[in-house]
């Protein structure tokens, strides 16, 4: 059976790696719905606006029909407390602009001495120093006037005649009504519009996401659902956490500018919710009326500075604080795609364009992460990492730099133990480049390298220990739902020991206790010094032996003077079984008797190398595939051995 194992073909890739879109394919596509967006703006803005409308009002009208009301009179009634909603918010708005307006004729007085001194200071100084200039060279500069000869000039010549002005001309009815007219009713047209379509979209949303199913794939109704259940669970916490957040922002502005003595606070509160909906800049739009309103209404200056140190406070804790806490990875767009999506849908669509952005752009991802064909999407916007954290970790190696993985593998430790990161992340990296050094990817040079940047890496991971962090429950549960998207497992950590254990034998506590061999592989050294650093930190001591060292020419040299263990790392074994059976026996003459030998097989992707009858012709006492089932079997063997002793010391 040995024999047959020897002619098994290298195993493929454990990760494969990210596919690459159709660069022409995606540029088509992209030209196509640029231009639909642009063309197409005056029909597909009113239908969006709807669409989404009807996604918000859609868990009222649930509600609704709940309470026994029928479909259709649960559609109209939410439809109607919406409109009702949005009419109260404008008749407010416009009652206090109608007040402001008739106070804006006190503040003038107001306004102009301000003016005037800023001024003042400024223009009038400039102003002042330049008409110093100016006389100074009229005292040395030459008249330039001509006088007229004596009964020789001309008369001035006359001025020109005033153009007659053209009579008035009266505009007929449907001028004035066009002109006057046009700018109320095209609003209350497109909102007459709107709700329309939200309500028809209500009435038929159950065949709108039957059709909207069949579109997409009707073919993996298991993916299409997930989609659309993913795509309506972030929209809904987006909308309803927007909203609360804004509304306390208006509240809280509200407050503060009645505090501070601001007039029409409840103006500039619902103007600060509202506008801070518009991505990053929202805000402070919002805050410029009110300063300006607050220099009109003060002589001074001290209002102005308390409504903008309101404003910055408030939009600063909002912003940088709450915000994050309580939106988290709910979103799944990433900072730079949320700036570049307010920048293309505010040019595609103006400033509905620029409010909408968001949500459009969170459809566009979590149809990008459930369709094959838009993957482009989730990978261009979406905040999930473009690579694995194993094509990371092996990117960084492959390029040598050292600093770039260790950051990387810091970042991970923060969520996770050192074993695990080496498991799930760096051996599996490892696993890449051996593959691609068997194909004869990686030339000599660049795989020293890679040997290199490895070595320096657990160097300077040698500070971290080996224990899971203890996070929050929330934060536990979004790193299990990221390591469950990246493909990453977990495994318990081994026990510690303390080397002043009395229970530990003297042997296991020194650091030649074991011998951590390295398979013949290009990496499996690196792999072993792994090994060699966990042992360590588990209170056992141990040190890397090299491939070259158990030769069947040189393994009678190998110094076994305080072994009690020994540890064979392979992180490719295909093709070699019968040369790790020799090299065990070579081993069992070598160790003291009763010595256990592991074999680690990072990881066992051989699925003949899994049965145990093939396990048992080989001879070693344990097989593990992970860095932690090995550590967790040292510990088991050091606490047997342990054990073994002390019926000895009682008697």
């Amino acid at each position: 059976m040995p024999d047959q194992l020897d002619q098994t073909a290298p195993p493929p890739s454990t990760v494969a790696p990210a596919p690459a879109p159709d660069a022409s394919r995606v540029m088509t596509l992209f030209v196509m719905i640029v231009a639909t967006l642009y063309f197409g703006k005056e029909v597909l803005v009113p239908v969006t606006l709807a669409l989404l409308l009807a996604f918000v009002l859609a868990p009222l009208t649930t509600l609704l029909r709940r309470l026994h009301l029928g479909k259709v009179p649960a559609v109209l009634l939410g439809v109607i407390l919406a409109l009702g909603l949005i009419l109260a918010i404008g008749g407010v708005i416009g009652s206090q602009i109608a007040e402001l307006a008739g106070e804006i004729p006190k503040y003038a007085a107001t306004v102009e001495t301000k003016v005037a001194n800023v001024r003042s200071y400024t223009v009038g100084r400039l102003t002042h120093l330049a008409d110093s200039i100016g006389s100074h060279k009229a005292h040395t500069a030459p008249t330039a006037a001509a006088t007229a000869t004596a009964g020789g000039g001309t008369a001035p010549a006359t001025a020109a005649p005033a153009a007659a002005q053209a009579p008035a001309t009266s505009s007929s009815p449907l001028e004035l009504a066009r002109t006057y007219l046009s700018p109320i009713l095209s609003p209350l047209a497109t909102l007459g519009i709107v709700f329309v379509v939200a309500v028809f979209a209500l009435l038929q949303r159950e065949d709108l996401r039957d059709r909207l199913i069949r579109l997409v794939g009707s073919d993996d109704l298991h993916r299409t659902t997930l989609a659309i259940d993913d795509g309506g669970r972030r929209l809904s916490r987006y909308f309803v956490t927007q909203l609360s957040i804004n509304t306390c922002f208006g509240i809280v502005i509200f407050t503060g500018l009645l505090i501070i003595g601001v007039p029409n606070p409840v103006l500039w509160g619902i103007l600060s919710g509202l506008l801070r909906f518009v991505p990053y800049v929202g805000s402070f739009l919002s805050a410029v009326l009110p300063m300006g309103l607050a220099a009109a209404v003060e002589p001074g200056w001290s209002m102005v500075l308390w409504t903008a140190g309101l404003y910055v406070v408030v939009e600063g804790i909002t912003g940088q604080v709450i915000e994050p806490m309580v939106y988290g990875h709910a979103t799944g767009l990433s900072p730079f795609s949320v700036v570049v999506a307010a920048i293309f849908w505010s040019w595609v669509w103006g400033p509905v364009g620029l409010i909408l952005s968001t949500p459009l752009t969170l459809c566009l991802v979590v149809m990008g992460r459930h369709v094959k064909r838009l993957e482009f999407l989730d990978v261009m916007l979406g905040d999930r990492p473009a690579l694995t954290p194993v094509e990371s970790f092996y990117q960084r190696i492959l390029a040598g730099d050292a600093d770039e993985a260790q950051d990387h593998a810091e970042t991970l430790l923060r969520e996770r133990s050192l074993s695990t990161y080496y498991d799930e992340v760096a051996l599996k990296g490892m696993q890449l480049a051996a593959n691609d050094s068997q194909r004869g990817v990686t030339g000599p040079a660049q795989l020293e390298r890679i040997k290199t940047t490895i070595k320096t890496l657990v160097n300077g991971l040698r500070a971290h220990d080996d224990r899971q962090p203890a996070p929050s429950r929330r934060d536990r549960a979004a790193v299990d739902a990221s390591d469950d998207e990246q493909g990453l497992a977990r495994h318990p950590d081994p026990d510690s020991l303390d080397p002043a254990d009395p229970a530990l034998p003297p042997v296991w506590r020194g650091d030649r206790a074991v011998l951590c061999i390295a398979g013949r592989g290009p990496l499996d050294e690196a792999a072993s010094s792994m090994l060699v650093q966990l042992l360590g930190k588990h209170g056992l001591g141990a040190r890397l032996v090299g491939a070259g060292d158990v030769a069947r020419e040189t393994i009678a040299t190998l110094d076994v003077e305080g072994a009690a263990m020994a540890c064979i790392s392979y992180l490719d074994i295909s093709g070699s079984p019968a040369h790790l059976r020799y090299l065990i026996q070579r081993l069992r003459q070598r160790l003291p008797p009763g010595a256990p030998i592991l074999v680690g097989l990072w990881p066992m992707q051989d699925a003949t190398l899994k049965d145990k009858a093939v396990q048992q012709s080989i001879g070693a006492d344990y097989f593990t595939s992970s860095l932690s089932e090995a550590v967790t079997s040292c510990v088991d063997a050091a606490r047997a051995a342990g054990a073994a002793l002390e019926p000895r010391r009682a008697g």
